[in-house]
């Protein structure tokens, strides 16, 4: 089974205190956009992991390649599978690459393995806090640790301009950095600065923004450079790095990641898409 696993933005994203168990409980608004890698689970006659296209481990530390075990621990087959990921999404940029793989794992390696929707989202939250939204997708308010995923009317009428900075961000780091700082809250963007299909839930906010700027103050130099050559906010997603901003169409998005400072890792227009994953 073939399966496109698409990104995420967090579009807003407010952070809690650690509780007990050391993780903290987020609350937001996440975006599927049209970013996407494509993994692909079928049976073999022998395990096997191999991604192309861009960086993912290509062993058992793979989220999707856990996804795969996960599910054959409860699969009526438990024979070897074989897993490919072409990769597009650029990793440790908090787009949410790992945790859509995982997710197309799951329900690739489900319908080989005949294993139920069901059972299948039990095993999401296990592997991590992005999965169960990504088994979604589309728009959707998120909370707790991510388990908890409310689908709302998908969003549309903008597109994205997304840049990824030459840096790669820990989350665990970033969330530590947090931590340090005080948990401080991450800088507002009103109404007045997003296209109008998203003013009902403005301000949008990241409040990991600061935490990420002081692991990796290059951060905030590359999203002032771009808010003075779009004209417009310019927000992180996630634990970063990755930099986005919200234009009213396709045309503009595209001439904005064409404009971007030399040494991006990464630059694309995309559009919001109403799913996590899609059969090919």
């Amino acid at each position: 089974m073939r399966i496109t696993a698409f990104a995420k933005l967090n579009l807003s994203l407010r952070v809690s205190s650690a509780g007990a168990d050391g993780y903290h409980p987020v609350r937001g608004l996440f975006q599927s956009i049209s970013l996407a890698d494509v993994v692909t689970v079928v049976d073999a006659d022998r395990d096997s992991i191999v991604v192309s296209g861009g960086w993912a481990p290509e062993d058992e530390s793979n989220l999707a390649w856990q996804a795969v075990a996960a599910v054959r621990t409860v699969g009526a087959n438990g024979g070897p599978v074989a897993l490919t990921i072409d990769k597009a999404i650029p990793s440790a940029a908090g787009l949410g690459g790992a945790s859509a793989d995982a997710a197309a794992a799951l329900i690739a390696a489900g319908s080989v393995l005949r294993v139920s929707h069901d059972e299948l989202r039990t095993i999401g939250p296990r592997l991590g806090s992005d999965v169960p939204f990504a088994m979604v997708g589309g728009t959707a308010l998120v909370a707790g640790l991510g388990e908890q995923v409310a689908p709302q009317p998908a969003l549309t009428g903008f597109a994205v301009a997304l840049v990824v900075p030459p840096l790669e961000l820990e989350t665990a780091r970033v969330y530590r950095a947090w931590d340090e700082l005080g948990e401080p809250r991450g800088p507002s963007v009103a109404g007045a600065d997003v296209p109008p299909a998203l003013r009902g839930y403005t301000p949008l906010h990241n409040d990991l923004y600061p935490a990420a700027v002081a692991v990796a103050p290059q951060i905030e130099e590359w999203r002032a450079e771009l808010a003075e050559r779009w004209g417009a906010p310019v927000m992180m997603t996630g634990s970063g790095s990755a930099l986005f901003t919200l234009f009213p169409t396709e045309d503009e998005a595209a001439g904005a990641a064409d404009d971007v400072p030399v040494g991006a890792r990464f630059a694309a227009a995309c559009n919001p898409v109403d799913r996590g994953w899609q059969e090919e």
